[in-house]
């Protein structure tokens, strides 16, 4: 009773549960397509590896879902820098092994995890380089990294920013987000620690294009998309681009030429992307 009355106080006091809030009613969505939004990592990463038995890190769960589809017929640990994430992640899926960390430094040994879910989350994080030595360490020598990340140059990002559904924001660096955007319109977040500064997919490739073989998964997610958008898109731009692209017959041009090459389509109007990454052989 007592854990339960805490975790509704916290709920409360968390923005992105404020119903009030102009972007409720996305993150609503988003939460609750989260077990959806894990089935696809699933499918992408069955490509490439057998999904079992396997010592799986997940950074920055959110709500669970992804840590959940995983956590049948593998050792998952989610880990979350919100505590209340983590208490909602127990209540609603029983996720058993989680942390409560940073992802700046994670509390593991060496060659830990054979496999690293980077789900919307590398946006969020300031000190790249530190991120990438602390993920490099804990994966092992053959492990993989799921990553996916809203595209900075993508049009549709350009036009309607797929945290603030505004236009132009998607280019901005954090820093202007927060003098600018931030301190004229939206005050009471002025202070937020996770502000999301989107990245290109150039940056990705030079973060680690070293060490991994980069394998984009667009020709996929597309495909899903148009038969089935749950787990991919939730904002009311976005699902109304599909209606309208379905309603004029411009599903099936849009499918054909999607591609998982890294040219101009991926660098200009995929708007997120999604990645598997393979270590290296030394």
């Amino acid at each position: 009773m007592e854990i339960s009355s805490a975790l509704n106080k916290s709920n409360h006091q968390a923005a992105w549960l404020d119903k009030s809030h102009p972007n409720y009613n996305r993150w609503e969505r988003a939460r609750k397509l989260s077990v959806e939004r894990g089935r696809i990592v699933k499918t992408l990463l069955e490509k490439y590896r057998t999904i079992t038995n396997k010592n799986i890190l997940d950074i920055g769960s959110g709500e669970g879902g992804t840590s959940s589809v995983f956590s049948e017929n593998n050792f998952v640990i989610s880990v979350d820098l919100s505590l209340l994430r983590l208490q909602r992640q127990k209540a609603n899926f029983q996720i058993k092994n989680s942390v409560n960390s940073n992802a700046l430094k994670l509390p593991f040994s060496d060659s830990s995890f054979d496999i690293i879910i980077l789900q919307d989350v590398i946006e969020h994080l300031s000190d790249s380089e530190n991120f990438l030595y602390e993920i490099k360490r804990v994966l092992k020598s053959n492990g993989i990294i799921y990553l996916s990340t809203p595209n900075k140059f993508s049009i549709i990002n350009i036009l309607s920013d797929p945290h603030w559904g505004l236009p132009l924001v998607a280019v901005f660096k954090r820093e202007t987000i927060r003098n600018i955007f931030l301190k004229y319109f939206r005050k009471s977040e002025l202070n937020r620690k996770d502000l999301a500064e989107l990245i290109s997919l150039n940056k990705i490739l030079k973060m680690f294009s070293d060490e991994f073989e980069i394998r984009l998964q667009t020709k996929k997610v597309v495909e899903n998309l148009f038969s089935n958008s749950d787990g991919i898109v939730w904002s009311n731009f976005h699902l109304s681009l599909i209606r309208a692209l379905k309603k004029f017959s411009l599903d099936k041009f849009i499918i054909k030429i999607a591609n998982d090459n890294l040219g101009m389509i991926n660098k200009f109007f995929t708007p997120t992307f999604y990645l598997v990454m393979k270590r290296k052989s030394v």
